[in-house]
């Protein structure tokens, strides 16, 4: 009876002891597991702040380039501008050049219908023109205006304000609310009369 007592106290003993063992593995297996958690919290936490980073970089590498496009679209567009002030340009010494010729057929009495076609020809040229955006600047009876009138001449008179436009020289043009070519203008100049030297005249005349 004593032995078999003794064999199960063993076994409670052994059980207990293999239950110690099981606790005490489980507890380095909890360790190790909360160890690599934590290594894997750090690493998660450095492969974020590295995809942040990233991220930032391309986000400031999309703002570069939209910036660099919107430049290039904006070159691009002025350069066509350039491009067509300087054809529109060309047109117009062409027009200039057609003006005098047709003035020289009106002077000659060239015949009616070649003045008429002539004529058709410069109103398909001017509506190809206005098309284009180019309009004529206002010149004769508006007041001189520096920005887009050139003044080379000047007429004394006194039906007219001072710096009001008398003449038009040659035409003006601008071109999508930018002057293509500026008008070249005589503008008025008042008359200054000496009344000092009228009032000493008439004085003097009243005394003899």
């Amino acid at each position: 009876m004593e032995e078999e007592y003794k064999e199960v106290e063993q076994v409670e003993e052994n059980k207990s002891y293999s239950d110690a063992n099981e606790i005490l593995t489980l507890k380095d297996e909890l360790a190790g597991a909360k160890e690599e958690l934590s290594s894997l919290k750090e690493e998660l936490r450095k492969a974020k702040e590295s995809s942040d980073n990233n991220l930032n970089k391309l986000k400031y590498m999309v703002a570069d380039f939209d910036n660099y496009r919107k430049q290039m679209e904006k070159q691009l567009a002025s350069k066509i501008e350039e491009n067509k002030a300087e054809l529109m340009l060309k047109f117009l010494n062409v027009r200039d050049d057609y003006i005098r010729a047709l003035e020289i057929a009106k002077q000659s009495k060239a015949e009616p219908v070649v003045i008429e076609g002539l004529e058709g020809i410069l109103k398909n040229f001017d509506y190809l023109l206005k098309s284009e955006g180019v309009i004529e600047i206002e010149t004769v009876g508006t007041p001189f205006d520096p920005n887009v009138h050139d003044a080379i001449g000047f007429s004394y008179r006194d039906d007219q304000p001072d710096s009001t436009v008398t003449d038009e020289i040659r035409k003006g043009y601008m071109l999508d609310n930018k002057v293509l070519r500026p008008s070249l203008v005589e503008i008025s100049k008042k008359i200054v009369k000496n009344t000092v030297n009228d009032t000493e005249k008439s004085e003097g005349r009243t005394e003899t």
